[in-house]
């Protein structure tokens, strides 16, 4: 198990959930995207509380820089990278005074993000894909460990779309919808104190993300679950399902785990939809993954039900051909659900409907077995 301060993780979660309201699944994906070095894209109208939640999070990491900025469509490089330094123009040099930006943040929060300007698109691009800032004669590697981006509505621009891709995360919020927790807002306090995690402990727990292991059966639900998609049109590039990796196992560290189970694709939710209306049919296909050993034990119960109900229709006897096939059948069926009990295990899941749903087979082919011995014992008490 994930061992050296991991637990904190855990209170840090408990805190933030405590002062943001309705936010549980943004407030995983933030921590994710930390932990596996993700960027963090959140979608919805103003007051929503995105760029509070941002700023929170950078307080929870020690030593960490924050930087935030509303982008418009005057915003100029500058304003995000750094003003040219004079004094190196003096010398002949090109290079900004990045003290207080973007290149030097750990944690950056840009509000409107699709306002960039073509002039501020691609430095960013490569601030966010590659962690190089190249404002001078050469490129400088950034600290960013995330960049969370707000905007309204998603782009429409074909030369944003890039932009948009590298958010790895995507979430829609709104404002709060249940009345008590609205009423609990207004009262809310600022948190008395806060669980912090330092520079050099989240950078061990990344280290941690890395080693985690990815059994072959999660793959094989990934796979599943990239053929449900497609064939619904929702289609995801490659790309994104690769990064998407370390995400998986980032929500493994945030649970407390050392290996990563198919509970874990439940981050996948934000992660493979392009356009709004795709979230549904990406929820979907999760729980139809989620669920579908469950339901082939529920067919196959369905199947012995009526095996069985026939069997009791026919002349009762072991030796009787009828009660002999519904046995085997029932048989058959019952390893067929020990399969999918050992799929369970090797993907980590509880399974208790599917171990119920063995047992009731169990139990059908042992009132079987007995209806049998009866009627043979009853057979031969008539015949002596």
């Amino acid at each position: 198990m994930i061992e050296n301060r991991a637990d904190v993780l855990e209170r840090l979660r408990r805190e933030l959930r405590a002062h943001f309201f309705e936010r549980d699944q943004v407030i995983d994906g933030m921590l994710c995207a930390l932990l596996s070095s993700s960027h963090v894209l959140i979608v919805g109208p103003p007051g929503t509380g995105k760029s509070e939640l941002a700023h929170e999070l950078c307080r929870r990491v020690t030593g960490a820089s924050y930087f935030q900025w509303l982008l418009t469509r005057f915003t100029t490089p500058e304003e995000l990278f750094g003003p040219v330094s004079l004094k190196a123009l003096e010398e002949d040099r090109y290079t900004r005074v990045t003290d207080g930006k973007l290149p030097r943040a750990h944690i950056a929060f840009l509000d409107e993000v699709f306002k960039a300007s073509s002039a501020i698109l691609n430095t960013l691009l490569s601030v966010m894909n590659e962690r190089r800032f190249h404002g001078g004669e050469r490129a400088e590697s950034v600290p960013l460990l995330s960049l969370v981006g707000a905007a309204n509505e998603l782009p429409e621009e074909d030369e944003l779309l890039a932009l948009y891709d590298r958010f790895l995360l995507r979430f829609d919020v709104d404002y709060l919808r249940e009345d008590y927790l609205f009423l609990r807002m207004l009262a809310l306090e600022p948190p008395a104190e806060r669980t912090t995690l330092s520079l050099e402990e989240l950078a061990r727990l990344q280290a941690r993300v890395r080693r985690v292991r990815m059994p072959e059966s999660v793959q094989r639900d990934m796979l599943e679950l990239r053929n449900l998609l497609n064939s619904k049109g929702v289609i995801a590039s490659d790309r994104r399902y690769r990064q998407s990796i370390e995400l998986i196992k980032a929500h493994a560290v945030l649970n407390g785990r050392d290996l990563c189970t198919s509970e874990d694709l439940r981050i996948l939710e934000h992660v493979l939809w392009n356009e709004p209306n795709e979230r549904a049919e990406v929820e979907e296909a999760l729980r139809s993954l989620a669920f579908g050993l469950e339901d082939e034990a529920q067919r196959l119960l369905f199947q012995a039900r009526e095996i069985a109900e026939m069997a009791h229709a026919a002349p009762h006897g072991l030796d009787s051909p009828i009660q002999a096939e519904a046995l085997a059948k029932l048989h058959d069926l019952s390893r067929r659900i020990d399969g999918l009990v050992r799929d369970c295990e090797a993907r980590g899941r509880t399974g208790d409907l599917v171990l119920n749903c063995r047992e009731e087979v169990r139990g059908l082919v042992h009132e079987l077995l007995d209806e049998g011995a009866e009627a043979d014992d009853g057979e031969q008490t008539r015949t002596h």
